[in-house]
Order: structure tokens, then C-alpha cells, then sequence
């Protein structure tokens, strides 16, 4: 059966016209019987025989500096999310807690998320042992890893250079500057998500099953990442492959089908295990509220990301065009002054070129790889931005890193296929409008900023607009300009993210909730409530938190804008390079100096930042540690996991991440107690934790062992010794 696949024919530039080529091969034919083999390494320098001879050097100088930018500086985050680095911790000490996705190797409860994402550190962990780079590198390459698909894809229906702007607008978007060397299971996700994508486009090619089947794995093990986020992406992919697959409908339907039969068996084989586990000999499951996955999956994890019924959530939602705790909601959200900065530079010219794109391949046939390529980035791009303006639960700025790859293949896509129309005056008008949108929102984002690089803005401004003109003659003017208005156009339409992606690069990030650009790019300071750049405070509005390059974090006690009243006046809370906490917290509502409570009182904030960690606290947990299964027990996992990454010793996370889990339960803990499995407890200084009411689990545990046990101050920190009854 032929197919019309309508790939352009390479010049030597890589930009000229493509007209359509019927059945032009994919892959280079192979050589000639009796032709010498061209070296491994040329060929790899060289790439395709067909290609302008600079399009696979000026590829692999695309991978090596994204690679380079990413890795710059990168210990200077220390732990990062010292909630994942602790399940990091855990894993490379306990296989057990490596497939469960346990906080700490006594496997006593895990995050709050499948344990996918955590694989790749911890592997590198027990290859390299506990340390910064050996957590973030892998997020490093998985960005690059990325940058590579999405250029992939699009260069292989359009230009060398289409793809090469494809996976420069990837690899110079703020919010994947950030996240590729963060250690969320964001990056594992956009990753997986950008090889759907990909795989899905190669199976319009030529209407083979296997790839279709790799697009269900991939999603299936990207559910491993981050649960049911992986599926936003199916209804686009399934109906473009559907209607425009070069196959019979029968085959179609039948593709499908066991795409997503892989799609089952790559995400499913984890949640079965874990399912008929006896729970009495897994950990229990964080976030969950019955110690179930598929409570957490379709609850905390899924449908109650959507209507912000979260039971166990630190916050609520906003609802359909209100404002929540987790920002306002509705169809500019993405554009908003929370959310803006961190993804939406090239938002506007990315929709453009998304119909212009439409527009230009209308008259091409219902096969064409061209069109459906549209279709499926295009389609992932607007079910993903749909989602994420109108969800109402729990939404944090970091979250639309999922739609760089999306943006990205679109503007390459569309900037490719105009620039070969370019003669046509819709073409070079439309072009010239996608250039405009662009440095018209940057100037927009970077006035928000207003003492970030102030001159920036009036360059981007006039740099596009001259290009902008020499665009619209494009087609009737010398080569030679007609390149230089497109290099301009992209030059200006690309500084402002690069400018917020330095500054990102140049800081490094803790806690649970970070942001990228200049600090007060993002107005709410955190994604949420309260926090900083360093993550929440635990208090009223108050300044965001920053980090140097030192790696210390200087966080506001006040919290930042939209902060959960927690009581406490202002202090600082430092954490080190290392990822332990060092600082003080002062006031009402929170413990005062150095101690080992959770910094930001009787708030949010410590709860999400973790615990200050002295050198005293540290020796006096790492006493007689091997005794016993835990060091110790805290409130909340951010806090437990300051001790555990401090001392090395697992530490128990009660109440899992928020404290409001019900593991363990007061009757457990006792018996755990008993068994002289536990040395100490640590006070939280918040009576209990985050939503820890007086029948909670957590404020019965802590009742109960400031009733029976020994108190034990060091410093300003209260401890308490399980193996001493209190006197009297």
C-alpha cells in the first residue's frame, strides 16, 4: 500500500523549499554491495549522506551545551527536595524500599508517588554514593535526553534546522532548566512523555504496529512516574493515530488495542505486586488513606487533583475561574503572574504556528506524517494546557515543565513549514506574526520583573519588530536577508527565556516547591501556599525565599505571598550545599535557635522545608543507631528526611508527607516502641503536624510519648528517648 509521505526535500542549507517528495525513504538506503563502510565515528559526525554537512555537528553542539548548561553548577542544590533525595537514600540502602519507593530503609511508609522516577538516583547513588550530583546528574540527562527526542522528531518530517530550533526552545525554557536538574518525577515525565509523542509520529510513517506499542510502554512506565498526569496525553494521541494511521481501519483498531494492552502491562505489573502484597510486609502507602495505591492513584493522586478534593492535601483549590490555595484558575492561567515566567514565553507564537501549520498541510491526504505530526504535539500541547488552567487541587508552577516539549516541537514544526512557504504572503505574514506574539509577551513577562536586566525588554522589543518586517518580504528579498530577519526574529524571540534560564542556572533550589526565572518572577513565590524559591514559609506573605550559589537558602519566616497563617514572626532558616539545615526561627508558633524542630512553627513551612539539623542533634541520633530500626520518629516526611539524609540512620515519617496519613497508628507505634525498634522522638513544634487534629494519628503519638518518655534537650531542640520513661 503506498503512502504519501510528504518529507522535504533536503537542500544544502537545510531551509530551502521542500516540495512534496511521494515516498521519499526515511532512513538512507543502505550501501551498495562492495562499498567500504564509512568509520563509526564519521558517520556519527556526519550523520545522514543527504543532509548540509553542518546539521549533525551543529546537533551534537546542540546536546553538549544543553548537557553543559545543565550540569553547571549543579551541587549548588544540594539535595534539592530533600523528600525525594531521602527515598533516594533509602533505596540505595534497602532493595525493599528501592521497589517500593520507601522513605527510609526500615520501610516504614513510602512517597507519595509510584517509585519510577527514584530508579535512575537511586542506581546512580549506590554507584557513586550519596551526594548532590549523584541525585541531580540523572535529571541532567534526562533533559538532554529530551532536547534530543523532541529535535528528533521534528527534524525528521521537516529541516535539520526546525529541529535544531525545536530543541533549542526545549532546552532554553525556564521551568526545564529548572526541573531537568531537580529531582521531581517531573523530568522522568516529560521525558517519557516527548518519547509517546515521537513514537507515535514514527508509527504514521508507515503504519507499523512496534511503534505504536513502544508509545503504550512509555506511558505505562511514565504512570510509574507520576500516575494518572501520564494519561493527559491519550485521547490526542489515540484519535490522530486513529484517523490518520496509512492503514485499514480494522488494523487501526486492532494497533490500538494492544497499544494499550502494553500500555497495561508497562504501568500495571508495579501496581499489581504491590496490590497482592500483604500490607502487613510492604510499607505503607504514602498519601493514601487505606493504605492502597488505587485509593492514592484515583484520589490524592488523580480525580482529586481536578475537583481539589484531596483528603490529606495541605490546601485546597480554587475552583473553575476562582482563586484557591493553589492560584486562580481558568483559561489564562498559564499567562498569569504565577505562571507566566515559567513557560509562556513562546505560548503565543507556539498556537500560531499550530494553525498555520493546519492551515498549510489542509490540502495534503489523510496519511500525511506532516499534518499528523501537528496533530500530535499539537494535540498534546492543548490537552495539557487545558487541564492544568481549569484543574482545582493541587498545582505548583513546576508542573508545566510538561509542556515544553510539546511547545517546543510546535514552534519548530511551524517555523519550518512557513519559512519553506515563505513566498506565499500569508505564509511570511503569519510568520512575521509569530515573531511579533513572541517579544510582545516577553516584553510583558519581563516588565513583571522590572529589576531584572530592565534594558532587556526594549532590545527583545525592537529586535523582533525589525525582524518582523523583514520577514513579511521574506520571499521577495535577497537570501541573504531573508536569513538575517529569521536569525533576528529568533535571537529576539528567544533572549527573554534565556535570560530567565541563567538566572535560574545560577541558583540553586530546595524544598518541596521551587520556581524558576529572577526572584519575584513568580508572584506567588512557591506554587502555593506561602514559600519561597526554597519552597513554603510558614506564615503571612513575607519575601520569597533565595538561594546563593553557595547552595545556603534563605527562607522568610513570614512565608511568602499566599502563605498559610502559621503564627510565626519573622527568622531565617539557612540550608547548606549539603542539604541540611542549618539557621534559626523565631517568634510565636515555632521553635527558637537551632534546634532540631521544623522550622516555621506552627505553619505549612516546615512541613515542606524540613528540619534545622545541628552537629549536636546529629551525634546524639547517630548514637547506638544500628540498635535499632529507626533513629528516630518526626512528624512529616520533609522533616524526617533532614535527620535521615543528616545521619544516614532511617528515620520514620509519621503521617507521611503532610503528617496526615494514618501510619502509623497509635497502637502500632506503641508495639514498635515496645520492641525497641525506635530510639528517639523528635518534637515537631507544631503539636502534631500538619493536620494533625487532636483525634489525628499524629497528635495521639505525640500525646502519648510526651506523657511516658524522657525528655532530652540539645539546644534549643527537644528530643525524646522511647527507651526512658519520663520520672514520676
Amino acid at each position: 500500500m503506498t503512502t504519501q509521505t510528504d518529507r522535504p526535500t533536503q537542500q544544502g542549507s537545510g531551509w530551502g523549499p521542500a516540495p512534496v517528495a511521494p515516498e521519499a525513504p526515511v532512513v538512507p538506503p543502505a550501501p551498495e554491495s562492495g562499498e567500504p563502510q564509512q568509520p563509526f565515528v564519521r558517520r556519527l559526525w556526519r550523520g545522514r549522506p543527504e543532509d548540509p554537512r553542518w546539521a549533525r555537528p551543529a546537533f551534537l553542539g546542540l546536546l553538549a551545551a544543553t548537557l553543559l548548561l545543565y550540569l553547571y553548577d549543579l551541587s549548588s542544590s544540594g539535595y534539592a527536595n530533600s523528600f525525594y533525595s531521602a527515598a533516594v537514600q533509602a533505596g540505595s540502602q534497602s532493595w525493599k524500599a528501592f521497589f517500593f519507593g520507601s522513605l527510609d530503609a526500615g520501610n516504614a511508609i513510602t512517597v507519595d508517588k509510584p517509585p519510577a522516577s527514584l530508579w535512575p538516583m537511586e542506581l546512580s547513588v549506590r554507584v557513586f554514593g550519596l551526594n548532590s550530583w549523584a541525585i541531580l546528574a540523572p535529571e541532567v540527562l534526562m533533559g538532554v535526553g529530551s532536547v534530543a527526542v523532541v529535535h528528533a522528531s521534528v527534524r525528521r518530517r521537516f529541516s535539520p534546522a526546525a529541529g535544531l530550533i525545536a530543541g533549542a526552545v526545549l532546552a532554553l525554557t525556564p521551568v526545564a532548566a529548572l526541573m531537568f536538574r531537580f529531582n521531581n518525577p517531573d523530568a522522568m515525565l516529560a521525558l517519557l512523555m516527548a518519547l509517546a509523542c515521537y513514537f507515535v509520529v514514527r508509527a504514521l510513517e508507515d503504519g507499523r504496529t512496534k511503534w505504536l506499542l513502544w508509545a503504550g510502554a512509555a506511558i505505562g512506565f511514565a504512570f510509574l512516574a507520576k500516575t494518572l498526569q501520564a494519561f493527559l496525553i491519550l485521547p490526542p494521541l489515540a484519535i490522530v493515530y486513529a484517523v490518520c494511521a496509512p492503514v485499514s481501519v480494522k488494523k487501526r483498531l486492532g494497533q490500538l488495542a494492544a497499544a494499550t494492552l502494553a500500555l497495561v502491562v508497562s504501568g500495571g505489573w508495579w501496581v499489581a505486586i504491590v496490590e497482592l502484597w500483604p500490607a502487613s510486609s510492604r510499607p505503607y502507602i504514602g498519601g493514601s488513606q487505606n493504605n492502597s495505591f488505587l485509593e492514592l492513584t484515583f484520589g490524592y493522586n488523580g480525580f482529586g487533583r481536578l475537583s481539589g478534593d484531596e483528603t490529606g492535601s495541605v490546601g485546597g483549590g480554587g475552583g473553575g475561574g476562582g482563586t484557591g490555595q493553589w492560584g486562580e484558575t481558568g483559561w489564562d492561567r498559564m499567562f498569569n503572574s504565577e505562571i507566566g515566567g515559567q513557560i509562556s514565553w513562546l505560548l503565543p507564537a507556539a498556537l500560531i504556528l499550530l494553525v498555520a501549520g493546519l492551515v498549510a498541510t489542509r490540502k495534503l491526504g489523510r496519511t500525511s506524517v506532516r499534518r499528523g505530526s501537528f496533530l500530535v504535539w499539537g494535540g498534546s500541547l492543548l490537552m495539557t494546557m487545558v487541564v492544568f488552567s481549569y484543574m482545582a487541587g493541587i498545582f505548583h508552577q513546576y508542573y508545566t515543565v510538561a509542556l515544553a516539549p510539546y511547545i517546543a516541537a510546535v514552534i519548530g514544526m511551524g517555523a519550518g513549514i512557513l519559512w519553506e512557504k515563505r513566498a506565499e504572503l500569508w505564509a511570511s505574514i503569519t510568520l512575521a506574526a509569530s515573531v511579533v506574539a513572541a517579544v510582545s509577551w516577553s516584553y510583558v513577562l519581563l516588565n513583571r520583573t522590572s529589576d531584572y536586566l530592565p534594558w532587556l525588554k526594549y532590545l527583545v522589543l525592537v529586535g523582533g519588530l525589525v525582524a518582523a518586517l523583514g520577514l513579511i518580504f521574506a520571499g521577495r528579498v535577497s537570501r541573504q536577508l531573508a536569513l538575517a530577519a529569521a536569525s533576528l526574529g529568533l535571537v529576539a524571540s528567544l533572549a527573554g527565556p534565556t535570560a530567565y534560564t541563567i538566572s535560574t542556572l545560577q541558583e540553586g533550589h530546595t524544598g518541596s516547591i521551587v520556581t524558576a526565572g529572577p526572584a519575584g518572577a513568580s508572584m506567588m513565590g512557591g506554587g502555593g501556599p506561602g514559600g519561597g524559591r526554597g519552597g513554603f514559609g510558614g506564615g503571612m506573605p513575607g519575601q520569597n525565599g533565595r538561594q546563593n550559589q553557595q547552595g545556603q537558602n534563605q527562607q522568610n519566616g513570614n512565608g511568602g505571598t499566599g502563605g498559610f497563617p502559621g503564627g510565626g514572626m519573622p527568622g531565617q532558616n539557612q540550608q547548606n550545599g549539603n542539604g541540611t539545615t542549618q539557621g534559626q526561627q523565631g517568634g510565636p508558633g515555632g521553635q527558637t535557635g537551632d534546634g532540631g524542630g521544623m522550622g516555621g512553627g506552627g505553619g505549612v513551612g516546615g512541613l515542606l522545608n524540613g528540619a534545622s539539623v545541628t552537629s549536636e542533634a546529629k551525634k546524639l541520633l547517630e548514637t547506638d543507631s544500628s540498635k535499632y530500626t529507626w533513629a528516630a520518629a518526626a512528624i512529616g516526611a520533609q522533616n524526617a528526611a533532614s535527620y535521615q539524609l543528616s545521619t544516614g540512620d532511617p528515620v520514620m515519617a509519621i503521617g507521611g508527607f503532610n503528617g496526615t496519613d494514618p501510619s502509623p497508628t497509635l497502637a502500632q507505634f506503641k508495639e514498635y516502641v515496645a520492641d525497641g525498634k525506635i530510639h528517639y522522638f523528635i518534637a515537631s513544634g507544631s503539636g502534631g503536624g500538619m493536620g494533625g487534629s487532636s483525634s489525628g494519628t499524629s497528635s495521639q503519638i505525640t500525646s502519648w510519648v510526651e506523657a511516658n518518655f524522657k525528655k532530652v534537650a540539645v539546644g534549643s531542640a527537644t528530643f525524646y528517648d522511647l527507651t526512658q520513661k519520663a520520672s514520676g
